[in-house]
């Protein structure tokens, strides 16, 4: 199968954007019972990830201690600006692999797959792509 390319939004200079859904609808359509999701951003100042997606409280303690950890001022020399948003993406990852089974993506009960936005607000990119096997 092609891969498919979707559009994200983000609000905010960082944010992590629950994209579970999107990603479970292209699985849908696909008509992919077992295989493999490959959910890639093709940005990089953006990342994907798999975390909890019950309790927001999460990705406002990730958030705040990525910042802690790779401040937005901090010496760097990129010309852009930006140096914090390109550490964290190479930190967190560009891309995501999961599981299909029974035509559903295989997360655990508190799983979600987020968007993760480091130099916004952007229109993003998320490339879907999945295989049957």
């Amino acid at each position: 199968m092609k891969p498919t390319t979707l559009s994200v939004k983000t609000d905010s200079h960082t944010q992590m954007k629950d994209i579970t859904r999107l990603i479970q609808n292209e699985v849908r359509k696909s008509g992919v019972k077992d295989g493999l999701c490959v959910v890639f951003t093709p940005h990089t100042t953006a990342a994907v990830t798999i975390n909890e997606n019950a309790d927001p409280d999460v990705v406002r303690d990730l958030n705040m201690e990525l910042g802690k950890i790779i401040p937005w001022e901090d010496g760097y020399h990129h010309i852009e600006g930006n140096s914090a948003a390109h550490l964290k993406s190479s930190l967190v990852g560009a891309s995501e692999h999961i599981i299909i089974e029974d035509g559903r993506l295989l997360l655990g009960t508190w799983q979600g797959i987020y968007f993760c936005e480091y130099d916004g607000p952007r229109s993003r990119k998320v490339i879907v792509k999945i295989m049957e096997g």
